[in-house]
Parts: C-alpha cells; sequence; structure tokens
C-alpha cells in the first residue's frame, strides 16, 4: 500500500494573478501563507490555507496556453468545498457580487461506494461570478453540503 494520508495541495495556473489571489483570499475566505514573485520566469507563486492548512499553490505565468472549457475535457474540472450552511455560504457569494446555481440532487445507492454509501442527499452550487460563468481563474469551484444518515458524523 502507499500510504496517502491526504492531498497536500493543488497547484493552479491563474489567467490573472492579483484577481485570483483575491477571490480566494476575499471570497472564499483562504489565507496568504507566503506570496514572491520568481523575475527570471516572470511569475507570481502564492500559497493559500483554509482554516490554517495549505491547500493551494496559486501559479502566474505570461501567456499560459489554454486548456480546454468543456466538463468533460481531461483534468480537472472543479474543486468542491465543505460547507455546514450552503444558504449561508450562497448569501456571502451574493452579498459579494457572486452568484450560485442550484443542481440537482441525486440520492447515493445503497451499494455506492463504501464512503460514499451514507450520503443521501448533496445541494450543489456553482460559485460564478455574474461576469463570469468560472472564477477568476481557469477553475470551477463547488460548495457542497451533506445530510448523512445512521448516526454517521464523519
Amino acid at each position: 500500500m502507499l500510504g496517502l494520508k491526504r492531498v497536500h495541495h493543488i497547484a493552479i495556473i491563474a489567467t490573472d494573478y492579483a484577481r485570483s489571489k483575491a477571490f480566494y483570499c476575499d471570497i472564499l475566505g483562504f489565507t496568504l501563507q507566503s506570496e514572491f514573485y520568481r523575475a527570471e520566469r516572470d511569475s507570481w507563486k502564492g500559497d493559500l490555507a483554509l482554516n490554517g492548512e495549505y491547500v493551494i499553490e496559486l501559479f502566474s505565468f505570461p501567456f499560459p496556453p489554454a486548456r480546454p472549457s468543456r466538463p468533460e475535457a481531461c483534468g480537472l474540472r472543479h474543486l468542491a468545498f465543505s460547507v455546514d450552511d450552503i444558504d449561508a455560504a450562497v448569501a456571502h457569494l451574493t452579498r459579494m457580487a457572486w452568484s450560485a446555481k442550484r443542481f440537482v440532487s441525486i440520492p447515493l445507492p445503497v451499494n455506492a461506494l463504501p464512503s460514499l454509501a451514507i450520503r443521501t442527499t448533496c445541494r450543489w452550487k456553482y460559485i460564478s461570478s455574474k461576469s463570469c460563468q468560472r472564477d477568476p481563474g481557469p477553475v470551477t469551484c463547488r460548495a457542497i453540503t451533506s445530510r448523512y444518515v445512521r448516526g454517521y458524523d464523519g
């Protein structure tokens, strides 16, 4: 067994570093742990934490190649964040001039993956700017809340 414990971090190449940093820090509540400019690469690098834990490595590069944007394209499709109160999260986003789009919940079958079998419904919301359908960078974000059954609190 490889012994993986958790995802250490996610690297994101931003199309607009300052705007993406503001999105993750000012809108979503990440904190900037460190940041520096790499002159030899004309590139910014920022380390962002959520609840004190390093999660996102945010980069900028001059003229990065575009990636396919359709949902079925290979590569990272979206980031999903767990929240306790989806309605409070949506209210916060609305106050910050962002909107959320509700998706239909699909109950998971009892014989689904063992780690998911106890989830009965999820309310999914896309986080999107009123002026664009994605965060300021190339990544779509979701806020998710789940209701658990059978006394599971995990």
